[in-house]
């Protein structure tokens, strides 16, 4: 399967110290470049863990050399704590997705969302809240259309180490999984984002 053109998409992922906000941007920024020939760029902002700092990490993905490196018109925010979601739904593009942890985002700034209780699903379904930001992964790869689930989770099990691999793959899958159930179809979310598909270029497939 060819790559689907992408002009400029940025996906922020966001929450608190201690929810594994930069190894979920790390692993995801690796799947979409290594296991899908985007060039992505990668950058991090992280407050202390102790104090429940807010912390977050940007991706900008394109099928063209990427020129400036900072995501600011976000196509997806993933919002795991209310402060991020407080903090960098400004940032949302029109058009754009709002991703939210549905238990610890009791107030989002719009009607306009989607979300699952990520962390309840990583105690209770996983048995290892750290397992978390993998689920993340899972529901934001059934979301983008560009981002094929069997190449990002073999990219997840080639980067992590083998006594945490098979219940990261799991918690993948899992959230995979919850997000197909609960979202519907991700074609449908994105149709009014006119930055995902660019259907004269013959190159590429799209939608």
């Amino acid at each position: 399967m060819k790559n689907q053109y992408l002009d400029r998409f940025e996906i922020r992922l966001s929450g608190l110290g201690g929810q594994g906000i930069l190894t979920l941007g790390k692993v995801m920024g690796s799947g979409l470049a290594l296991g899908h020939s985007y060039f992505v760029t990668q950058t991090q902002s992280y407050g202390p863990e102790a104090r429940g700092g807010a912390s977050r990490s940007d991706l900008v993905v394109s099928s063209n050399v990427i020129s400036y490196p900072k995501a600011e018109s976000l196509d997806l925010l993933i919002a795991l704590s209310q402060e991020a979601c407080n903090m960098y739904y400004r940032n949302l593009k029109s058009g754009g997705l709002l991703l939210i942890e549905t238990d610890l985002v009791k107030q989002p700034p719009v009607n306009q969302f989607i979300g699952l209780p990520f962390t309840k699903l990583a105690k209770e379904k996983i048995g290892l809240v750290q397992a978390m930001n993998t689920i993340v992964l899972g529901a934001a790869t059934y979301l983008l259309p560009f981002a094929q689930q069997r190449v990002m989770r073999k990219n997840l099990e080639e980067v992590l180490p083998a006594k945490i691999r098979d219940i990261n793959v799991k918690a993948f899958n899992l959230g995979y999984r919850e997000a197909k159930k609960n979202f519907g179809d991700p074609e449908e979310l994105w149709r009014a984002n006119a930055v995902i598909v660019e259907e004269d270029n013959d190159d590429y497939d799209s939608i």
